[in-house]
């Protein structure tokens, strides 16, 4: 299959609704970047189960919550790939020619496994887990993809995926991409209870499905400057929670409520109402959006399973390709 775009390789894992956080990390570059690039966007339901492995039920549900999520925020099926990550079989035995030449203590020393281990409360990892990376890899390269939109934490994870494709090919004389990341502009998102990160086992996050009832109660309860006992307190914008996602997602406003909270002008009911109407206007059409696609939810599945039928001859042919150099074909 000629490919005259360079690729990209993006997705998420199918544990449930996608989030603010992921909008700013990920999902916005997607859809800035799909006229420029050929897109993949990973269903990533074998990655879920990393985490999730005992409840297998989330899994199925959770693929059509995230496809809908990225087609809501406004990715057009027209131009993007929709790839249920488990149905392509060249991601799996990439998967496992990439675990050959990488070392457990490579695995165990990426910070971000670190990070996910201490959020999960997990004290021994299993192989899955631990070797999250690995597979990431194989995402990313089954369809040689040259660009990989994700969010800072997910960065350890590229480098280490270049690690192995500039091994592998040095190795087998293969010619596998080596992707490189692009980082959103924003960085991470914190959690709405000053946690350093939004995510959706913390319990802290305005997903994008949410009703506008539901976001302005999260807001509410935001977590703000704790030294503001009244409206004419002066504040610290620079430590606030909501003042953050002022400046993410209303930067217009946000010089002008950073000097009338630090005068006192502007309390923080205000500050979190005003904030609560950017968020909901801004997620309004994506809601829009994403109500046609729960009405027409055999729609989304026909575009799943168009786009891995794609994605696996894109695949077979590529790993026949790498099949050859490493001299396992008969």
């Amino acid at each position: 299959m000629e490919q005259t775009k360079k690729r990209i390789l993006t997705g998420d894992r199918t544990t449930g609704r996608l989030h603010l956080g992921h909008y700013v990390g990920s999902l916005k570059s997607r859809v800035e970047l799909q006229d420029s690039y050929d897109t993949f966007i990973l269903l990533a339901d074998v990655q879920a189960l990393t985490t999730h492995f005992e409840h297998p039920e989330l899994i199925n549900s959770s693929i059509y919550d995230v496809a809908m999520d990225n087609l809501a925020v406004g990715l057009d099926p027209a131009k993007v790939t929709l790839v249920q990550q488990s149905q392509v079989t060249s991601i799996a035995e990439l998967t496992v020619f990439y675990s050959m030449i990488v070392t457990v203590n490579q695995l165990r020393h990426n910070p971000t496994i670190k990070t996910e281990a201490k959020n999960y409360g997990y004290a021994d990892l299993t192989y899955g887990f631990l070797g999250y990376p690995v597979s990431q890899t194989a995402d990313i390269t089954f369809c040689n993809a040259h660009l990989v939109p994700v969010g800072e934490d997910q960065v350890p994870h590229i480098e280490l995926a270049r690690k192995i494709v500039r091994k592998f090919n040095d190795m087998y004389g293969t010619s596998i991409v080596e992707p490189e990341a692009k980082l959103s502009a924003v960085g991470r998102l914190s959690g709405l209870d000053g946690n350093a990160k939004m995510g959706k086992s913390l319990g802290n996050a305005i997903y994008l499905s949410d009703t506008p009832e539901t976001v302005w109660e999260r807001v509410r309860n935001a977590v703000t400057d704790p030294a503001r006992i009244t409206a004419k307190t002066p504040g610290h914008p620079e430590i606030c929670n909501v003042y953050k996602y002022h400046c993410v997602f209303n930067p217009e406003e946000s010089d002008d409520i950073a000097y009338r909270c630090r005068n006192g002008l502007i309390g923080c009911v205000a500050c979190k109402k005003r904030l609560n109407e950017v968020l909901n206007a801004m997620l309004d059409p994506i809601r829009e959006r994403r109500a046609y696609y729960e009405a027409h939810r055999s729609e989304v599945r026909d575009l799943i399973i168009e786009g891995t039928r794609k994605a696996n001859q894109i695949g077979n042919d590529n790993l026949h390709a790498i099949k050859e150099k490493m001299h396992v074909l008969i």
